[in-house]
């Protein structure tokens, strides 16, 4: 199955680049990186600054895939761990922006 904004909670996500579009922390709003790591809550980012760690909950996400194309994801739709959110059903969601 190849990545697309309609099945981008189901693939791997270490190694696209991430904008925060939207944080209850207003500090992490505008912060753009690559996603180095995951675990059940987080993203590990790395940015041209520093490694920085953003809750999946709190914010709301745009990721650019390998093609260009740009999706936007609630980070509470990731909120699991990453093998297992690879093979669970997920709902239908609109994922392009």
């Amino acid at each position: 199955m190849n990545l697309s904004p309609e099945n981008l909670a189901r693939h791997e996500l270490i190694g696209l680049r991430v904008h925060v579009d939207s944080n209850t922390d207003p500090g992490l709003v505008g912060i753009e990186g690559l996603v180095v790591d995951e675990t059940r809550n987080t993203f590990l980012l790395e940015t041209k600054r520093k490694i920085v760690r953003i809750a999946k909950s709190n914010a709301s996400l745009i990721f650019t895939l390998p093609d260009g194309r740009r999706a936007r994801v609630q980070g509470s739709v990731l909120v699991s761990q990453p093998e297992n959110r690879i093979s669970k059903r997920m709902q239908r969601t609109r994922w392009k922006l």
